[in-house]
């Protein structure tokens, strides 16, 4: 198992050794038996053994022990779910996951849909493509709230250092919530895990967990792209500095580029939030 680098992915990991434990144990006191019934009740001559029609300790043992391991089980479980779905601690990012055909969006939102009377503000977005795949930026000892959505068929959310994955179902908005763990900074894969269609192989992102210093570099260096996206100012200018017309930047080539991945705001996306390249792919 991948080293967990989340509260949530620790509970997760107790919970599957836990498990095997169980298993282990049952299988060793299922192999005992036969291999003594093999050894100690072999033929030993043409006598027909005593025949009895039924043994009532053993047949209650029978059904007593896996109504016990059910309910161990089951209790665990239930316990654990009811954790790992909790979303009530109050979160530190906000981030809508848009699954579409084939790559992912990261929508940075300033509160969850939960929370929102009507949709939440987008702070900025990165999204990829089949070919580019994008980047989901963490910070250590965040509390991360998903939102989860898709605008064409079911798609499945897994980070393996999460120790945790969630289906992402077209109509109906899934969400989840972990804590970051402190000491966890470093790149970690991302992945679909539901076969999704002909490049379903292709579909994968990046997770980069910084420092909180780094992280919040970072954001604002986000947050001012998207600012001079919105007002139409061209990276570096300077705040109150005439902008050129869409004339003369097109004719001088300073026009940024629609549509671009990684740390660029990606191209405008439909009412489902998909960008507009993954929208004709899905024939939408």
């Amino acid at each position: 198992m991948p080293e967990p680098i989340t509260e949530q992915g620790h509970r997760v990991l107790t919970l599957w050794q836990g498990s095997w434990v169980a298993a282990f144990a049952v299988g060793i006191l299922v192999w005992g038996l036969i291999i003594w019934s093999i050894i100690f009740h072999r033929k030993r001559s043409e006598q027909l053994p005593p025949q009895v029609r039924y043994n009532m300790p053993i047949e209650a043992l029978y059904t007593v022990l896996p109504i016990v391991i059910i309910a161990v089980l089951f209790y665990f479980t239930a316990r654990d779910q009811t954790a790992l779905m909790s979303t009530e601690e109050e979160a530190d990012t906000y981030v809508e996951v848009v699954a579409f055909q084939w790559s992912w969006q990261f929508n940075y939102l300033d509160e969850s849909y939960a929370d929102s009377d009507g949709d939440p503000q987008t702070r900025f977005s990165a999204a990829g493509t089949p070919e580019q795949r994008p980047t989901l930026v963490l910070r250590e000892g965040d509390v991360v709230h998903f939102d989860l959505t898709s605008p064409d068929v079911i798609h499945s959310f897994w980070i393996p250092a999460f120790a945790f994955k969630m289906d992402v179902i077209p109509g109906q908005d899934n969400e989840f919530q972990v804590k970051v763990e402190e000491g966890t900074a470093g790149t970690y894969a991302g992945r679909c895990a539901e076969l999704c269609g002909v490049d379903h192989a292709r579909m994968l992102f990046d997770v980069e967990v910084m420092e909180p210093d780094d992280y919040d570099a970072w954001v604002a260096e986000q947050e001012a792209q998207a600012q001079q996206q919105d007002t139409g100012e061209q990276p570096g200018e300077e705040s109150g500095q005439q902008t050129p017309d869409a004339d003369t930047a097109g004719s001088e080539g300073e026009s940024p580029e629609d549509g671009a991945v990684g740390d660029e705001r990606p191209a405008p996306a439909d009412d489902a939030g998909a960008p507009a390249p993954a929208n004709e792919e899905a024939g939408r």
